[in-house]
C-alpha cells in the first residue's frame, strides 16, 4: 500500500506540473511496482499494469467505425534506394516497418510504453522479468497464406542479431538462451541481466518468414521483401520516387481489438521529393495529402494560396504529450578539435537563439535545453531530488553544479546578432583551451593553425540555419564550412562518423530504456550506425541508463532520467537549437481523424477518407 500511495502521489504532481498531460495519468495510475500475475497476460506495461483490460475492443484514439476505403498519399523530402529498413547498407523506405512486416506485440499509442498481443496473443514473464515467453496466435498468417510459427520468431531474432542493424543486435545479444516449447510457444531467458525492458524489446521483434527469406543475402539493400503478417503487400517500387502499398484482402488480424479503427485506407503511396521547394510545391498542387510543417516561416506565410483558400485546408496546431524532439548541431568529439569541452561550451555560447527566432522564424520557436523537453522526464529548471543526487554522487566531477541546481538554462542573447558579452565569455573559453583571435581568425597559441571545421548538411533548410551559425561564428574568428550533400552520402558520413558537426535530432518517448545505450553508451561509440554520433564514452551516462532499466515505478524512471539528463546536458555535445511547442499539421479535407489524439499527436494509421456525400 505505501508503494501505491508514492505511486498516486507522483502521478498527482505530473497532473498539476503539466496538466496537458492528464491522459497520460490513466496509463500510470498503477506505479506501485507490485508483482505481475503468474501465467499468459494480453499485455504487459513498462511500469504500472496497462490501461485496456483483457476484453477491450479498441484504442480509444482509434475510431472503431471508421470507413475503409480509398487512398492515402503521403509526400517524403529524400530518396530511398532499399525496401529493407532492417540493416544498415543503403537508404531504406522505413515504412516497412508496421505496415508490411508485425511484431510479436504492437504498442498502446497513449501510454508510455505498454504492449498489447498482435502475432503474440498472450505474453508470460516473472516479477524479475528475468525471462520473456510469447504464444502466437493461431490465426496469425503471412500474406503469402503461411502461418506465423514459432520457428519464424526463433528465425527472425537469430537474423536480426547476426545480420540486423547494431540496435538490434546489442538488444537481441542479451538473450542467453531461446527456446521453442512448442510449435506456437517461444520462450527467451536473459539470465542475471538485471535489464526490466528486455520483455517489450524482444515483443517488438519483427518476424520474418523463415520459409521465405535467405539468411545470406539479408543484409542487402534490396527492393523487393519476403511477405510479411501485416495489412498491407508492396505493390509498387520505383527507386528514390515512389512506394505503393494495396491492403492485403487477406489480413489475419483485421478484427483485433488493437487494429480496430486503423489502417483504413486500400492503399498507401509515399511519393518523394528530393528538395522541399518542390515538396512543398506538390502540397499545394494537391498532390498529396498531408503535411506535418515544421517551417515557421511556411506555416506563417505560405499557407495562404488559393488551393487553400477555395479547397479548405484545414491546418491544426496540435498538442502532443511526449517530450519535445532535441533538434540540435552535435560535434564528433571523436576528432581533436572538439575534445575539450570548453571549446564546445564557446561554440555552444556563439549561437544568437534569440536573434534568430525573431528575425527568422517569427519567435514561433522555443529552445531545447533538455533531451526530454517539455515533459515530466526533463531535468531542466528542477533541483536535483535527494535520489537523483543518491544516483550521481560517484559522478559529482561530471555534472555540473548549476544542472545539479536546476539553474542551468541555454545561452541567452540581447538578440541584437552582435551580443559582444557573448562574444567575450566565448573568447575567454577559447583562450582557456588554447586558442587565441590573431587578426581576426582564431589559432592555436602555440602555431599559426586555424580553428576550422566543417558542418556536413544534406537539408536546405540545414544549410540555412548552419550557413547563419557560420556567419555568427566568424565574429569570434570560427572557420565554419558548410558542405551540401546528397542524402545517400550523408547518411553513410553518419554511420561512418565521418564529419566533424552535423544536424540531428533525437526523438524520445515517455518510457526511456535500452535505446539509450544505442544513443549514448559508452559500447555504441565505436560500433558503426548508432545513434551516439558525438562518440561520448561516460561512465555516469552509462551507470544513469542502468538505473532506467532497473526502474519499476514511473517514479524510479522519472528519478534516473532527469540524472541521465543532467550528465547529457553536462557534457556539451550538442548546441541545442529549438522545438515547436505544438505540432503543425495541413491536410486536405477530404481526410478525416479521430477526435482523440493519441500522446504523440498526428497518428495517419487511424485516419481515413472522407466518404463522399450522395
Amino acid at each position: 500500500m505505501r508503494t501505491f500511495a508514492k505511486g498516486r502521489e507522483s502521478a498527482r504532481r505530473y497532473l498539476w506540473r503539466y496538466p496537458a498531460g492528464a491522459a497520460v495519468i490513466l496509463c500510470i495510475a498503477a506505479l506501485s511496482g507490485a508483482a505481475l500475475a503468474a501465467g499468459p497476460r494480453h499485455a504487459i506495461a513498462m511500469h504500472g499494469e496497462p490501461v485496456y483490460g483483457p476484453g477491450f475492443s479498441h484504442f480509444r484514439y482509434a475510431n472503431p467505425d471508421a470507413p475503409k476505403g480509398g487512398r492515402l498519399t503521403q509526400g517524403i523530402a529524400g530518396t530511398f534506394d532499399s525496401i529493407n529498413p532492417f540493416v544498415i547498407r543503403g537508404n531504406p523506405f522505413q515504412q516497412i516497418r508496421g505496415y508490411v512486416v508485425e511484431s510479436l506485440m504492437t504498442r498502446s499509442q497513449d501510454e508510455p510504453f505498454t504492449l498489447y498481443g498482435l502475432i503474440a496473443s498472450s505474453v508470460e514473464t516473472d516479477d524479475a522479468r528475468s525471462f520473456v515467453a510469447f504464444t502466437i496466435d493461431p490465426r496469425a498468417r503471412f500474406s503469402d497464406g503461411k502461418p506465423v510459427t514459432a520457428d519464424d520468431v526463433l528465425f527472425s531474432w537469430n537474423l536480426l542479431r547476426e545480420r540486423g542493424r547494431p540496435n538490434h543486435r546489442l538488444y537481441y545479444a542479451k538473450v542467453v538462451k531461446a527456446s521453442k516449447i512448442a510449435a506456437d510457444k517461444v520462450r527467451f531467458d536473459f539470465g542475471n541481466a538485471g535489464d526490466r525492458e528486455l520483455p517489450l524489446i524482444l515483443a517488438l521483434l519483427p518476424v520474418l518468414p523463415k520459409h521465405a527469406t535467405d539468411p545470406l543475402r539479408f543484409d542487402e539493400p534490396s527492393l523487393s521483401i519476403a511477405p510479411g503478417s501485416g495489412p498491407y503487400v508492396v505493390s509498387e517500387v520505383r527507386p528514390g520516387n515512389l512506394v505503393v502499398l494495396k491492403r492485403d484482402a487477406g489480413y489475419w488480424g483485421r478484427e483485433l481489438a488493437v487494429n480496430r479503427g486503423h489502417f483504413n485506407f486500400d492503399e498507401l503511396r509515399f511519393e518523394f521529393y528530393r528538395d522541399t521547394t518542390s515538396w512543398f510545391e506538390a502540397f499545394k498542387r494537391g498532390l498529396y495529402d498531408f503535411r506535418i510543417e515544421d517551417d515557421p516561416s511556411r506555416w506563417t506565410i505560405d499557407y495562404d494560396f488559393p488551393a487553400a483558400r477555395n479547397n479548405g485546408l484545414i491546418r491544426e496546431a496540435l498538442e502532443t504529450r511526449t517530450p519535445k524532439p532535441m533538434m540540435a548541431f552535435v560535434f564528433n568529439t571523436r576528432r581533436p578539435i572538439f575534445a575539450d569541452s570548453r571549446v564546445r561550451e564557446a561554440l555552444i555560447e556563439l549561437l544568437d537563439f534569440e536573434w534568430m527566432n525573431a528575425k527568422l522564424f517569427h519567435s514561433a520557436y522555443a529552445r531545447t535545453g533538455s533531451f526530454f523537453e517539455g515533459s515530466v522526464l526533463a531535468a531542466r529548471g528542477i533541483p536535483a531530488s535527494a535520489a537523483e543526487r543518491v544516483l550521481l554522487a560517484s559522478y559529482a566531477s561530471t555534472v555540473r553544479a548549476d544542472v545539479v541546481s536546476g539553474n542551468y538554462q541555454p545561452p541567452i542573447s540581447d538578440g541584437s546578432g552582435n551580443d559582444r558579452a557573448r562574444t567575450r565569455r566565448a573568447l575567454a573559453l577559447f583562450n582557456e583551451a588554447g586558442w587565441v583571435l590573431r587578426e581576426g581568425v582564431l589559432r592555436r597559441k602555440d602555431s599559426t593553425a586555424a580553428f576550422q571545421f566543417e558542418l556536413l548538411v544534406t537539408k536546405r533548410e540545414d544549410e540555412r540555419i548552419a550557413t547563419i551559425y557560420a556567419t555568427m561564428l566568424r565574429r569570434a574568428g570560427v572557420i565554419a564550412t558548410i558542405r551540401m550533400v546528397e542524402g545517400g552520402q550523408f547518411e553513410a558520413r553518419r554511420q561512418q562518423y565521418d564529419f566533424d558537426m552535423i544536424p540531428v535530432t533525437w526523438q524520445q518517448s515517455l518510457s526511456p530504456g535500452n535505446e539509450q545505450f544505442f544513443y549514448f553508451g559508452a559500447a555504441s561509440a565505436d560500433q558503426t550506425a548508432t545513434r551516439n554520433y558525438m562518440g561520448m564514452k561516460s561512465p555516469a551516462a552509462d551507470a544513469m541508463i542502468e538505473a532506467i532499466l532497473r526502474a519499476k515505478t514511473f517514479e524510479e524512471l522519472t528519478t534516473a532520467t532527469r540524472a541521465l539528463d543532467r550528465v547529457l546536458v553536462s557534457g556539451l555535445y550538442v548546441i541545442p537549437l529549438f522545438h515547436l511547442p505544438r505540432q503543425w499539421v495541413a491536410r486536405w479535407p477530404h481526410i478525416e481523424r479521430p477526435a482523440t489524439l493519441p500522446l504523440q499527436g498526428a497518428l495517419p494509421e487511424t485516419w481515413w477518407q472522407r466518404r463522399a456525400a450522395r
